[in-house]
């Protein structure tokens, strides 16, 4: 399957440059992963628009940009393990793939693990791991984490996660109240405690507990 032609990456290199996202890593990334792979039926054509689309599951793929924005914020580096929380069509966890030694991402919803887990497969992402578990609470057995990025909006950072995360760690995530005021945040853990970052608002769909139901 042929990706974009080259004039349409340039244009999508483009936006996410002019929206912020200038770390060469990064950049590098997501020219590397083609989003229409990850982008199926009547919103196919749109892959390359820097917009949020609906996919299964009435979930999302995020903006191009806010991905970027959020990947360049977590600053992840090679030998980093990640835990993504909210695995979605598998975008983020794709890119995360590009820039760290190990990636694990969780998801609420069986179709969308099931789905996800063949396309890194087809893609030859080794290093990613898709599960079905509530993210909400983490991931214990792999812990802790250099890096974890919440792709759901929790009205404050989750505990569990928060101790999951090592000493030195990012965690970045939109935090707040309701679907329409969010704010993107990044936590780092140092040796004394927690320090907060407000980085820019955001819209994302609620960090919900429990296991969605299964749409096989």
């Amino acid at each position: 399957m042929t990706g974009p032609d080259p004039e349409t990456t340039m244009q999508f290199l483009f936006a996410l440059r002019s929206r912020g996202v200038t770390d060469a890593r990064v950049l590098a990334a997501m020219e590397q992963v083609d989003r229409g792979r990850f982008v199926k039926g009547l919103f196919a054509e749109r892959a390359y628009e820097d917009t949020p689309l609906p996919i299964a599951c009435g979930q999302t793929i995020s903006q191009p940009s806010v991905v970027g924005l959020m990947t360049q914020a977590l600053d992840v580096r090679p030998r980093d393990t990640v835990l993504e929380v909210g695995t979605g069509s598998g975008y983020q966890a794709a890119i995360l793939s590009k820039l760290a030694r190990r990636v694990y991402t969780v998801e609420r919803h069986k179709r969308l693990v099931r789905e996800t887990s063949d396309l890194f497969r087809e893609l030859g992402l080794t290093n990613v791991t898709a599960m079905l578990t509530d993210g909400s609470f983490g991931l214990q057995e792999q812990a802790p984490f250099d890096r974890i990025i919440v792709t759901a909006a929790a009205e404050d950072p989750p505990g569990p996660l928060l101790a999951q995360l090592k000493i030195g760690g990012i965690m970045v995530l939109p935090v707040g109240q309701s679907d329409a005021v969010q704010t993107l945040i990044r936590v780092r853990r140092t040796e004394t405690g927690l320090d907060y970052d407000e980085l820019l608002p955001v819209r994302f769909v609620p960090l919900l507990e429990g296991l969605g139901k299964d749409e096989a």
